[in-house]
């Protein structure tokens, strides 16, 4: 089989799904690797490192007419109107297609006929952490974000005692702590900030503490905190609203304030109003990591820097594209490893519905949008139950 690596066309994507590392154990699996000139230029990887590692360097017109498997990272947008132009009935298509937030972008993909796999929907399962692009972007997130908040803070991160007096360290408060916001605890904690964490989640309390940070805990009580697949639950407005009384108090004390509280498919909950912002220290820092999904500061602006009150509010957007080199280093082996287990070891596609990973991510088949959620989402018919026997003899 030949798998495809084209050069994004989304817009400011700096990221490329397959690195030439991955290329060059992906050959031993009997995959040939075409990639279209320029497709990894700006993650850091150039055309020759490709060629070295064994892959075809090819137009974009060759690639997605002779590609089997076309693997992407954004799979929306811009991109999404390119694959609908080009994509054939038997290619498959490989990437981020934010499905739940816009299940259209499935059914688009469904109406060429291919079979799409939205790698948003990998399940939180221990098979499944090698394929897991949303940890691995969401710890390149987690670690710029103090960078970002670092820069702009008017104060330096750690304590020093120097001979012109004693600078005390800076306060750093994370709100929300699944994979990004851990990564921004240890990462604000190595930097040498006065770090402390909330989250809705009782078992957050020791992932807090392992990573260097100080637990805030509140005096509140929510039920169904956490989902089936580890995210937080959304929460009720009344326990939205005294939630945000309580948290006035905290945000008062800090330098940097960093926000990850994201619920998949769902605008993003508002951890601080405008209010809460008044109440704040002039010079700290807010970097809201949940901007691209409506924000978790009441006042956040995607891709702006406000300010009001003397407090700068950051709403970037694809975090982990600014860190492109290290992010498509982790994208691509968690490609990897989802080919691994769509293609055996002689080359051949075998999609198991009968698999988990298989059964969550497929979400375009044979013309039909074949997630049952994203179907539910668009209002569509459950799909009619075909016998598990001719199932997985057709998919093979």
């Amino acid at each position: 089989m030949k798998l495809g690596l084209p050069k994004e066309s989304h817009a400011g994507e700096s990221r490329v799904a397959i690195i030439p590392a991955n290329v060059a154990r992906l050959l031993k699996n009997n995959l040939q690797v075409l990639v279209e000139s320029g497709a990894g230029s700006n993650a850091g990887f150039t055309d020759e490192d490709y060629l070295q590692a064994g892959a075809s360097i090819v137009s974009r017109e060759q690639l997605f007419s002779d590609a089997d498997i076309i693997t992407v990272v954004n799979a929306k947008d811009e991109q999404l109107a390119e694959l609908k132009s080009v994509i054939k009935p038997q290619q498959i298509v490989i990437g981020m297609m934010d499905p739940l937030a816009h299940p259209e972008n499935a059914q688009a993909l469904a109406e060429t006929g291919a079979t799409a796999i939205a790698l948003e929907l990998v399940p939180r399962i221990t098979r499944a952490q090698s394929m897991d692009i949303l940890s691995s972007m969401a710890t390149i997130a987690g670690y710029k974000a103090v960078l970002l908040a670092a820069h702009k803070a008017p104060r330096l991160f750690p304590m020093m005692m120097t001979a012109a007096g004693t600078l005390k360290p800076a306060r750093a408060f994370i709100m929300g702590v699944g994979v990004a916001g851990l990564q921004a605890c240890a990462t604000a904690k190595r930097l040498g900030a006065v770090v402390e964490a909330y989250d809705i989640r009782p078992a957050a309390r020791e992932q807090i503490i392992s990573v260097g940070a100080k637990p805030v805990e509140l005096d509140l009580e929510a039920e169904n905190t956490e989902t089936k697949g580890g995210y937080a639950a959304e929460q009720s407005d009344d326990f939205l609203k005294r939630q945000q009384q309580a948290m006035a108090n905290v945000l008062a004390q800090q330098d940097i304030v960093i926000t990850t509280a994201a619920i998949p498919g769902r605008k993003a909950p508002i951890l601080i109003t405008k209010e809460m912002v008044d109440g704040m220290k002039s010079g700290t820092i807010i970097v809201d990591l949940a901007a691209e999904t409506g924000g978790n500061c009441e006042l956040t602006e995607l891709d702006k820097e406000v300010v009001y009150n003397g407090v700068t509010i950051l709403g970037p957007s694809n975090v982990p594209g600014s860190a492109a080199n290290h992010a498509s280093q982790m994208y691509g082996t968690n490609i990897e490893n989802l080919l691994k287990l769509l293609v055996t070891k002689d080359g051949e596609l075998n999609l198991d519905f009968e698999d988990e990973i298989v059964k969550d991510t497929v979400v375009a088949y044979q013309g039909e949008v074949a997630s049952e959620r994203l179907r539910d989402l668009l209002g569509l018919p459950a799909l009619q139950v075909v016998s598990t026997d001719s199932t997985a003899a057709e998919a093979k």
